[in-house]
C-alpha cells in the first residue's frame, strides 16, 4: 500500500511533473526520424544489402530513378538534364548527350538501345543520387526535380515512392489520432457510467502516448508504420487499465471512509490486476522483436514501451486526475447503458453444446483460409499507395511506354574482360522478361571501343573495383515471375563472376519474401510459447493455457482467413504483426473470465454455476474492452489511403470483435466440456469433486 498511498499524497506534484515532461517529449517526438523505406530493415549480411553498400562506397551512388519526358524536343530535354544535374545530391544523369553531342544523330546508338530509351512521344533518362533511397536529402532532391520538370515529366523509383509515402503519411497521421480519439471517446460514453470520465481517460492516456513517442528519440529512428499505429494501438490496448481503475475506485468509495482512501485501495487492486494483464500484451509485442526483418523489432519495442507507460500512467497520472476532478466526475455519473447480462449468460451456458459444434465446424475452413492468406500477401510497396499518386502514375507510364516494370543493378568485377561482359549480357537478355541489359559494352556496341567514350560517362558505370550494369525487366517487383527471373540472372552472373552481386528493389524484395516467410513462423511460435507460459503461471494450470490460446487462435484463424474468402490481398507485414498483436491484446478477455470461473469453482460452485457467474460478470468488461479496440482502429481503417495502415487497422478492429465473440460464446462451452480436466490439472482445484450435470441452481437476477 506504500506506493498507492504515496500516489494519493503526492497527486499534485505527479501531475506537475508529468506536464513538465511533455515539453522534452514533444521535442523528442519532433526530432525522431521516420523511416519510410521498408528495404532498410533487411539483415545487414544479405548480398543485396552488401551490394547496396558497395554501390554507395565505390561509386558514390545510392538511390536511382528513371525520368520520363513527354513531347519535348531534344534541346529541351538536354536543357532539363543540365538543370537536374545541378540539384543537390544528384550524382549523375545519363541520357543521349552523356555519350554523344546532340549534333551526332541518335541513330548511331545500337538500334535496340535507341528503341528502349525513346518512343514516338517520350524519352527517358536515368538519374543516380549520392545518397540512400530514403534519406531526407534524397526526398528533397526528388521534390526539387519534380518542381523543375513540371507536368510533362514523371519520376519513378523507390525514392519517388518513399517521398510520396512520407508526404501522404504526414498529411494523414494527425487525422488518424483524431479519429481514434473521437471514436474511442464515443465508445466509452456509451459503455461507461459517466459523461466526463472518458475525457479524463483520454487526457491520462494522451500524456503517456506523448511520452512514448518522445522517448522514441533514443531509438534513433522508427518506421512510418510504427509511427502511424503506435498512438492508435496504445490508446486501444491501455484503455482497459483506466476502466479497471475507475470501476475499482467506485466500488471502494462505498466501502472506505473517504475518496482518498478509496483511491489508495483501488490503485493497489489495479496494480496487481493490470500488471498481470499487461504482461501478455507486452509478450505479444516483444515476440515481434524476434523477426530477422527488423521492422518487427521497431514496432515491438515501441509498443511494449507504450504498454508499460500505459500501466504507469494508469496508477499515477489517472488517479491524480480523478482525485482532483472527483466532484464533477461524481455529478456527471449516469446509469450504465449495458443491460444485466445474467439472462444472456444463462442462455449461453444452457445451449453450450451448440457452440461446441459451431467451434468444431468452423475450425477447418478458418484454418484453411488462414493458411492461404499468408501465401496471398503482396510485397510491392507501390500497391499500398492511391492510384493518383505521382509515383504510381510514373510507374504506369514506365510500364505502358517502355514496358519496364522493374530495374535491377549488377555489380561485376572490373577485371572481367569486356568480351566476357558482352557474352554475359547476351545470355542475360535471353532470360524471360528481361528487356535489355545496359552497360558500357551495350551502349557502344561491339564495333565501337570503350576508349572513345568520355571519362565522365565511363566513371558513372565503372570504377577500379566494379562495373555497374542496369537490367530493365518487364516483370513487376515481388512477383513470382521476377523472382524466377532473378534466379536465372544470378546463375548467369555467378558463371562469369563468383563475387558479382545483383541488387536493386526486386532482389531486395525477393530477400524480404524469404525472410518474412520464416519470420511469420518464428513470431507465431515465440508469442504462443511466451503467452502459454504466462497463462500457466498466472492460472497455475497445465490445461487452461491450451484452452485459452485455442480460443484466441481460433479467432485469429477466422480474422486472417477471411481475406482469402473475400478475395483480398494483404500487405506482407499485416499477418505477421496481427497474429501476435491479436493474441497478446485479446487473450486478457479469456484470462478475465477464466480467473473468475476458477475462483467460483474453488468456492464450491458447480461447474455450470461457476461458468454462468464468470460469464455474466465478465461480459461487460469484455465488451467495453473489445469495442474500445474496435473503435480506436476501425475509423482509421476506413479513412487511411495507405493500404498497409488501412489493412492492419481493419484486421485489428475485426480481430477485437471476433476475439470478443469467441471468448463470450466458445470459451464457456470449452470450460464446461473440460471442467474435469481443468480441475485435475490446476493447482487449488484438485480437491473439487466432479460436478454433476444438474441445471443451474443460481438464477439470473
Amino acid at each position: 500500500m506504500f506506493f498507492s498511498k504515496a500516489v494519493v499524497k503526492y497527486r499534485i506534484p505527479i501531475l506537475i511533473l508529468t506536464v513538465l515532461l511533455m515539453i522534452p517529449a514533444v521535442i523528442g517526438m519532433v526530432n525522431t526520424r521516420i523511416n519510410y523505406d521498408m528495404l532498410t530493415y533487411l539483415p545487414e549480411d544479405m548480398d543485396t544489402v552488401i551490394g547496396q553498400n558497395e554501390l554507395m562506397a565505390d561509386f558514390g551512388k545510392g538511390a536511382f530513378s528513371f525520368i520520363i519526358m513527354e513531347d519535348m524536343s531534344n534541346e529541351d530535354v538536354a536543357a532539363l538534364k543540365a538543370q537536374i544535374e545541378q540539384v543537390g545530391h544528384v550524382e549523375a544523369v545519363i541520357w543521349y548527350d552523356s555519350i554523344f553531342d546532340l549534333s551526332v544523330p541518335m541513330e548511331l546508338l545500337p538500334d535496340e538501345i535507341y528503341a528502349e530509351f525513346n518512343t514516338d512521344h517520350s524519352t527517358m533518362m536515368a538519374v543516380f543520387f549520392d545518397s540512400s533511397t530514403s534519406a531526407d536529402i534524397t526526398m528533397d532532391a526528388i521534390r526539387e526535380i519534380r518542381s523543375i520538370c513540371g507536368k510533362q515529366c514523371f519520376v519513378s523509383g523507390m525514392s519517388a515512392l518513399v517521398t510520396d509515402l512520407k508526404d501522404l503519411c504526414e498529411q494523414e497521421e494527425p487525422i488518424y489520432v483524431g479519429i481514434a480519439v473521437a471514436l474511442a471517446c464515443a465508445a466509452m460514453l456509451v459503455f461507461l457510467d459517466s459523461w466526463l470520465v472518458p475525457f479524463v481517460f483520454l487526457a491520462s492516456i494522451g500524456m503517456m502516448i506523448l511520452l512514448n513517442l518522445g522517448t522514441n528519440f533514443f531509438l534513433g529512428e522508427i518506421s512510418y508504420i510504427t509511427k502511424a499505429l503506435s498512438a492508435v494501438l496504445q490508446l486501444a490496448v491501455t484503455m482497459d487499465y483506466s476502466i479497471f481503475l475507475w470501476e475499482s475506485y467506485n466500488e471502494q468509495r462505498g466501502k472506505c471512509a473517504d475518496h482518498k482512501e478509496a483511491m489508495a485501495v483501488a490503485i493497489q487492486e489495479t496494480l496487481t490486476s493490470v500488471v498481470g494483464s499487461s504482461i501478455t500484451t507486452v509478450a505479444g509485442f516483444i515476440a515481434l522483436c524476434f523477426m530477422t526483418f527488423t521492422m518487427g523489432r521497431d514496432l515491438g519495442i515501441v509498443m511494449a514501451k507504450g504498454v508499460l507507460l500505459g500501466v504507469l500512467g494508469c496508477v499515477t497520472v489517472l488517479p491524480a486526475l480523478i482525485l482532483i476532478l472527483d466532484t464533477p466526475l461524481q455529478k456527471t455519473k449516469h446509469k450504465a447503458l449495458l443491460p444485466n447480462m445474467g439472462g444472456f449468460a444463462k442462455g449461453v451456458v444452457k445451449v453450450f453444446p451448440v457452440f461446441l459444434v459451431i467451434f468444431a465446424l468452423l475450425i477447418p475452413p478458418a484454418y484453411y483460409g488462414y493458411s492461404k492468406t499468408n501465401g496471398e500477401v503482396y510485397y510491392d510497396m507501390g500497391e499500398c499507395l492511391p492510384q493518383d499518386m505521382a509515383y504510381v502514375i510514373a510507374n504506369s507510364k514506365l510500364a505502358e511506354d517502355f514496358h519496364i516494370a522493374s530495374t535491377h543493378m549488377l555489380l561485376v568485377d572490373a577485371d572481367v574482360p569486356s568480351g566476357d561482359i558482352r557474352q554475359m549480357i547476351d545470355e542475360m537478355e535471353q532470360v524471360d522478361g528481361v528487356k535489355y541489359v545496359l552497360g558500357l559494352e551495350s551502349v557502344v556496341g561491339s564495333r565501337v571501343p570503350i576508349e572513345v567514350l568520355p571519362e565522365s560517362i565511363v566513371s558513372i558505370l565503372k570504377s577500379d573495383k566494379w562495373e555497374l550494369l542496369l537490367i530493365n525487366s518487364e516483370y513487376k517487383v515481388a512477383s513470382d515471375n521476377v523472382n524466377a527471373q532473378l534466379d536465372g540472372l544470378n546463375a548467369i552472373l555467378k558463371k562469369y563472376d563468383e563475387g558479382g552481386m545483383l541488387i536493386g528493389e526486386a532482389p531486395c524484395m525477393k530477400d524480404m519474401i524469404e525472410t518474412t516467410s520464416h519470420d511469420f513462423q518464428v513470431v507465431n511460435t515465440v508469442s504462443i510459447l511466451a503467452i502459454f507460459v504466462i497463462i500457466a503461471l498466472v492460472e497455475k494450470s497445465i490445461s487452461l493455457p491450451f484452452i485459452l490460446i485455442a480460443v484466441i487462435e481460433f479467432a485469429i484463424f477466422i480474422n486472417l482467413g477471411l481475406p482469402h474468402y473475400l478475395g483480398q490481398s494483404l500487405p506482407f507485414i499485416a499477418p505477421i504483426c496481427i497474429s501476435t498483436i491479436q493474441l497478446g491484446a485479446t487473450v486478457d478477455y479469456a484470462i478475465l473470465m477464466t480467473t473468475r470461473y476458477k475462483s467460483e469453482r474453488i468456492r464450491g460452485a458447480q461447474k455450470k454455476d461457476a461458468v454462468w457467474i464468470a460469464l455474466s460478470t465478465s461480459i461487460p468488461s469484455i465488451i467495453v474492452s473489445g469495442m474500445g479496440l474496435f473503435a480506436a482502429t476501425f475509423g482509421v481503417a476506413l479513412y487511411s489511403n495507405i493500404d498497409i495502415i488501412s489493412a492492419m487497422c481493419m484486421l485489428m478492429a475485426r480481430g477485437a470483435v471476433v476475439s470478443m465473440l469467441s471468448v463470450i460464446l466458445i470459451l464457456p462451452a470449452l470450460l464446461l466440456l473440460c471442467d474435469g480436466l481443468i480441475c485435475a490439472t490446476t493447482a487449488g482445484m484438485r480437491q473439487i469433486k466432479k460436478s454433476s450435470n444438474k441445471s443451474m441452481e443460481v438464477t439470473a437476477k
